[in-house]
């Protein structure tokens, strides 16, 4: 049995966050991560062309900025050198290879009991900790959707997550599933590479320049606008911009942008080229998958198109809830925190997590000092 204080589970972002702030309050802890390396999503599940889509100072870890010279929107190679850098300046030493099969929390003896497996041997090991910090992040899993005849599908079927660019799709039918900021990204990669290409776009979505987002986001976080001020003049911004995309297939919301992304953690679309591409008939946009009957796809509005290739950029789950007992205080049976964003980070019995407030990179330097703040305020209550 091995006893820890604190252990973190996750060495993505949120994890390396939250270390980093306990290593300056001289908090001592252990990280756990189930791959052979730290933030795999970002080094080994994201396409080429990915560059952070919000500005950079919206982007940082706690107590360490972004080297000089970094391009306002970060590139995926210099985001990974960023939490490299950020890793060795802590200190951090996750423990990889490292799965967590359960936590349980034992009411009696007021620690949680972890089952922690080392992938490459199979030894399962026995931790306690007093604090259990998930960190586990949003994007645990890949989630494709349940279509009738995919498994019968004759061509190439991956989720985004495997998506590397658009070499190798030139001349061919591709279908990408999903229109938030991977799946409009993509789409325009596959259609710039040649590939003939269609999106299904299933909801209504906000389609934003880059420059207007950071303008949003600066009015309300740095100057203490409502949102209820700013997401008008986005809004009226980009129908001057993009004109009336409803008669391409895709609607706006009747929410505006940052609003949305308070209330339901959905993103506005950073474009990067797509809707000139979609006005322009060089993509092709469709309603939802009706079925699939072997290289044909068969949609809501009755057409039958064959396909090459299906990219389903359909988003992550949380899997927390598959190995987390007792955490009936803090998530949801989908693996979300039940109490809304900023109110998300705590649960009961030293439960915390850190990335999970569906607002990506800009709420975890947030989490994490909340997270270490708490931690500190209990551990000093508790020495009195």
């Amino acid at each position: 049995m091995e006893e820890v204080v604190l252990l973190i589970t996750g060495a993505g972002p949120a994890g390396l966050a939250t270390a980093a702030c306990l290593t300056l309050q001289h908090v001592a802890y252990a990280i756990i991560e189930r791959e052979s390396c730290t933030a795999s999503l970002w080094r080994h599940r994201t396409y080429d062309r990915l560059k952070l889509h919000l500005a950079k100072e919206f982007c940082e870890l706690p107590h360490m900025a972004y080297p000089f010279g970094t391009p306002t929107y970060v590139p995926r190679e210099s985001f990974v050198e960023y939490l490299d850098s950020y890793t060795d300046r802590f200190g951090i030493q996750p423990r990889y290879d490292t799965s967590v099969e359960s936590a349980t929390y034992d009411q009696g003896k007021k620690h949680w009991a972890v089952l922690a497996q080392d992938t490459d041997t199979g030894v399962v090991a026995r931790l306690t900790a007093r604090f259990l910090i998930m960190a586990t992040g949003e994007k645990s899993a890949a989630s494709i959707p349940l279509v009738p005849g995919l498994a019968g599908f004759e061509g190439e079927a991956i989720h985004s997550s495997a998506y590397k660019s658009g070499n190798g799709y030139t001349g061919k039918s591709v279908l990408v599933v999903g229109a938030g900021n991977s799946g409009m990204e993509i789409a325009y990669d596959l259609a710039t590479h040649g590939a003939h290409t269609s999106i299904v776009v299933r909801s209504p979505v906000h389609i934003m320049t880059k420059e207007l987002i950071r303008f949003g986001m600066t009015m309300v976080q740095n100057l203490g606008l409502s949102v209820t001020i700013v997401d008008p003049l986005l809004v009226m911004a980009a129908k001057l911009i993009f004109w009336d995309l409803s008669k391409h297939g895709i609607m706006r919301p009747k929410m505006g942008p940052l609003l949305l992304k308070s209330q339901t953690g959905k993103s506005a679309v950073i474009d990067v080229g797509t809707a000139k591409l979609i006005t322009r008939g060089v993509i092709d946009v469709l309603e939802g998958i009706l079925k699939i009957n072997a290289n044909n796809v068969e949609f809501h509005c009755g057409r039958q198109i064959p396909f090459d290739a299906i990219v389903f950029a359909t988003g992550y789950k949380s899997t927390v809830n598959t190995w987390l007992k007792n955490g009936e205080s803090m998530f949801r049976n989908d693996g979300f925190p039940k109490k809304k964003f900023p109110n998300h980070w705590r649960g009961e019995n030293g439960l915390y997590c850190a990335g999970f407030a569906r607002r990506g990179l800009v709420s975890i330097a947030m989490d994490a000092k909340n997270i270490v703040d708490d931690i500190r305020a209990t551990m000093y209550q508790v020495s009195c």
